[in-house]
């Protein structure tokens, strides 16, 4: 069952097979298979392991790690402290004839309690004797991304460049999804995995709770809306797991789910009454860090006045759809084909696009050329004659080509009329003038099924589908 992950697969299975020891650091966003990963690839070779206990103080800590002991056999007195209790893992890996050790602790953010000294014993036991030896693999794992990053990647104490090797999880692509979705014997038509994915993201975890012969709006119900649903309270556990003080950086997404195109660290600090500081520069970097966010230059526009967007799909259906949750159990299954629904699909399509753009470069026959993607607006000037337009993605090219891309989610074949013809050619039209490239433009359709040629379709220079997006 365990899919795709070849990178890391790979990352961990060199630190297992290298003749020095390692020290891997693995962080990411809740549910996204970080303890799997580790368990399914090396989970037959621990010598130990541990996980730390949620919201209990340091003696209960203590006592958690000594039946993690006893539990492999490691038998000892109770240890009174964290430099006692590597103190005692030294001991027995001493006395082992084992060739390679592997060491994972997990939720090492629940271990870490108030004044317990454990990142201190953390950095003994590894700098003071387990880097000096051949034979031992330490993995550290929590799900609680702002603790990892700040405590252990970016240690500016003892462990400061003592890692040697960092896996960052990140959440599956479509294809990935497709493979998993084949894994657990699902029967879903490449329509229903984007449509899933629409929702869920590639969040492996949510993708766990599917259920085979239920249609995707059965599922989808039984998942969000049913009175027992697992993934009811998602939203609130998810921010309060990664983040310390959680409220801050939920303040942050749900301003930034009120602008399609996202805002400026400004705009942000003004709408949801923020202050500029250095705290506010961590949370926007740990957000992104996790995927819920993505950050951008707008075509023209400097690096100091980027652009913050929210990219998760789990969190704009919350924003949709959970936040004033409907009572009706089977809400999903009746609301299909409503305008909202409809909304909503053409922007959640838009954020999956955004996910997989070196998948629409492969299409484009791109890969191998350097670029940049970028979104682009301007507002309406009657003085300088200008209309005002938006572009949500464009990818400009060192080969002096811009490819502005329109992302329609559609039913079928997509049919564009003389409107949205005239629409694109403004759209163009307003972008050169505004911008004066000297660049070749040329408007790209990327929708499900494809694009039905007629009178207007030869504004549209290439398609790119919903199977591509799976390469």
């Amino acid at each position: 069952m365990l899919v795709a992950r070849a990178k890391e697969k790979k990352i961990l299975l060199d630190a297992y097979n290298s003749k020095q020891s390692e020290f891997i650091a693995i962080y990411g966003r809740r549910r996204v298979g970080k303890t799997y990963l580790v368990r399914e690839l090396l989970g037959e070779k621990f010598f130990f392991s541990h996980t730390g206990v949620a919201n209990k103080k340091t003696d209960v800590q203590l006592v958690a790690f000594y039946d993690s002991l006893k539990t492999y056999k490691m038998e000892s007195k109770k240890p009174s402290n964290w430099i006692e209790a590597f103190g005692i893992l030294k001991e027995k890996i001493e006395k082992s004839k084992e060739k390679k050790k592997v060491i994972f602790l997990d939720e090492l953010s629940w271990i870490d309690t108030a004044r317990s000294d454990f990142m201190a014993a953390l950095e003994f036991f590894w700098n003071g004797w387990a880097s000096g030896r051949k034979d031992i693999l330490l993995i550290v794992c929590a799900s609680s991304t702002s603790w990892m990053i700040n405590k252990v990647v970016h240690n500016k104490g003892g462990l400061h460049n003592r890692l040697t090797g960092q896996i960052h999880l990140e959440t599956f692509s479509l294809k990935d999804c497709e493979e998993l979705a084949k894994a657990y014997g699902l029967v879903m038509s490449r329509k229903d995995i984007l449509n899933c994915y629409m929702i869920m993201g590639g969040v492996p975890y949510y993708w766990s709770l599917l259920k085979k012969g239920y249609s995707l709006a059965q599922n989808i119900d039984a998942i969000f809306f049913a009175k027992d649903a697992p993934l009811k309270d998602e939203y609130k556990y998810l921010y309060a797991s990664l983040f310390k003080n959680p409220e801050k950086y939920m303040q942050i997404v749900s301003t930034l789910g009120k602008k399609k195109l996202g805002m400026t660290r400004q705009e942000i600090i003004e709408k949801a009454k923020l202050t500029n500081s250095g705290a506010l520069t961590r949370q926007l970097e740990e957000l992104e860090l996790c995927g819920f966010i993505r950050k951008y230059v707008e075509y023209g526009k400097k690096k100091k006045d980027s652009v913050y967007q929210l990219i998760d799909a789990f969190t704009l259906f919350y924003y949709h759809f959970m936040e004033k949750r409907s009572t009706d159990e089977h809400f999903w299954m009746n609301s299909v084909g409503t305008p909202k629904i409809n909304t909503w699909q053409g922007l959640a399509f838009e954020r999956v696009c955004m996910l997989h753009i070196n998948q629409i470069k492969k299409k484009l026959e791109i890969g191998g050329v350097l670029t940049e993607a970028y979104s682009w607006y301007c507002k309406e000037n009657e003085d300088e004659g200008i209309l005002g337009a938006q572009i949500d993605l464009l990818i400009y090219r060192r080969d002096q080509i811009i490819n502005i891309c329109e992302m329609k989610y559609y039913e079928g074949v997509y049919v564009l009329g003389k409107k949205e013809s005239e629409n694109i050619a403004q759209r163009v039209s307003e972008f050169r003038k505004v911008t004066k490239t000297k660049c070749a433009i040329h408007p790209i359709l990327v929708t499900t099924v494809g694009l039905k040629e007629n009178i207007h379709s030869s504004i549209i220079q290439a398609v790119v589908t919903m199977d591509d997006l799976f390469e």
